[in-house]
């Protein structure tokens, strides 16, 4: 590990020389200036960590000094020391940006306590900024590109920040429904509490209770100490129920009470416990067939979906793949320690034509395949290698389509554009070219289900 550096300035070898004695005895590693000029040029290419520099130079003085040096770099601790002080001087080098300012004489052991704090506070700020940078690089927009119904999506989301009502994100799988959660929680005024997220598919009845509401000890064999639910620890936040759709029937009217009610029971206890949440739900299923097949309950499903957002999926909108794509190759590049790399033509006009049955996460997953077989700065269409498998899936739809009647196939293509429309029956009839009178019979007809939020 290299040895923190200091840069010694003063005209003086006598104060030069003991200083330096001492701090190197302290395992630090020393430059020295004996002017103004001299210490331009060693702070130029020292690379030092901190400067402790004599007020009084040969060539100028430090208070002329300072500005110079922190244009070369801002971010190291300067100490100023000076024979004669004055409260005036001291204000007027703290403005310039010193760090400290010190009367002579100064005892060593009390200047290398200074020094070492200066280093330690300056190596938590990089940290800090470090940190910070590295989320705002991995924090993805939902909203990426300029597709009609991305911005449509982006406008409606943004309306929602302003309520705690219950919002219901629909979608594809790996189209993108968790980000969007994330985001809503993140720009809302929830923001700095509590995020939480659990997703429902595949869950044990058993295991999804215990995990959103939390257990008393002995409550069943094995609670051996009592557990804190989700809901408990999402207090004042947000609960983000990922494939909501797949949650067990006998779960659904206990997550409807504390929705409703604010307030749930954990597994073995007797007692309701109070609970503030914002409910964000998601799911690639389509809720209103569950609903009809008895599988969902319908005022949960009405309950959830007060504010239904529908996220689409990539084949929808290929005109904002290019930006979505260079969005990961830079995300990804630089978790891998690359240099920027970007897409030929051909490469984009691929990507652009594929299906995407997988969404984003197949076309990150395309991405980050083709980075690391290709270690050059661009990435052609030779170097893109799809998943035949998953991009064959609107063919297979297409294939089970045949085995429908006309009957289903229209309600079902009702089904999308009401999904796609946020539910407004209005758009909805015109992009199927029909009478809004017309669409609410059909509706009524196939007994499809919308939410009370709908618009008129």
């Amino acid at each position: 590990m290299a040895r923190n550096k200091i840069l010694i300035v003063d005209d003086e070898a006598g104060i030069r020389s003991p200083m330096r004695r001492f701090f190197e005895a302290h395992g630090y590693e020393i430059e020295e200036a004996d002017s103004c000029q001299a210490a331009l040029e060693a702070f130029r290419h020292a690379g030092c960590d901190a400067a402790i520099l004599d007020y009084s130079l040969p060539d100028g003085n430090t208070l002329d000094l300072l500005p110079q040096l922190k244009a070369i770099d801002a971010a190291t601790p300067l100490i100023i020391l000076t024979g004669h002080g004055s409260i005036d001087l001291a204000v007027r080098m703290i403005k310039e940006g010193a760090e400290q300012f010190l009367v002579k004489p100064v005892q060593l052991p009390a200047l290398l306590v200074i020094v070492e704090r200066l280093i330690e506070n300056t190596r938590n700020r990089q940290k800090q900024l470090a940190t910070k940078t590295r989320r705002e690089r991995n924090r993805i927009d939902p909203f990426q590109g300029m597709s009609a119904s991305i911005q449509r999506l982006a406008a409606e989301a943004r309306r929602t920040l302003s309520t705690d009502s219950p919002v219901l994100i629909q979608g594809e799988t790996g189209s993108g429904k968790g980000v969007l959660a994330r985001w809503l929680h993140s720009n809302g005024p929830r923001a700095e509490e509590p995020f939480v997220d659990l997703n429902c598919a595949g869950l044990t009845r058993e295991f999804l209770e215990t995990e959103l509401f939390g257990h008393e000890k002995g409550a069943f064999t094995g609670a051996i100490a009592g557990k804190l639910g989700l809901l408990e620890v999402a207090h004042r936040g947000t609960v983000f129920l990922d494939e909501i759709g797949d949650m067990d029937a006998q779960i659904q009217p206990k997550l409807l009470k504390a929705i409703e009610e604010k307030q749930f029971r954990r597994l073995g206890d007797v007692l309701d416990r109070r609970v503030d949440i914002r409910l964000i739900a998601a799911t690639h299923r389509n809720l209103n067939n569950l609903v009809r097949e008895g599988s969902f309950r319908s005022d949960l499903y009405f309950r959830i979906s007060t504010i239904p957002l529908r996220v689409p999926p990539l084949r929808e909108r290929p005109e904002d793949i290019p930006v979505l794509a260079g969005s990961l190759l830079g995300a990804l590049a630089a978790s891998l320690g690359r240099a920027e790399v970007s897409l030929t033509p051909a490469a984009e006009q691929a990507l652009q034509s594929h299906t995407w049955a997988g969404n984003i996460r197949e076309l990150r997953n395309v991405l980050e395949r083709a980075l690391m077989f290709n270690e050059q700065n661009t990435l052609d269409r030779r170097d893109l290698r799809f998943d035949e498998a998953m991009g064959t899936s609107s063919a297979s739809s297409s294939t089970d389509n045949l085995n429908l009647t006309l009957v289903e196939l229209e309600r079902r293509h009702i089904e999308r554009v009401l999904d796609a429309e946020g539910n407004r029956v209005d758009e909805a009839a015109k992009r199927l070219g029909i009478p809004r009178s017309s669409l609410y019979q059909k509706i009524k007809t196939y007994g499809i289900l919308l939410s009370r939020s709908v618009k008129q």
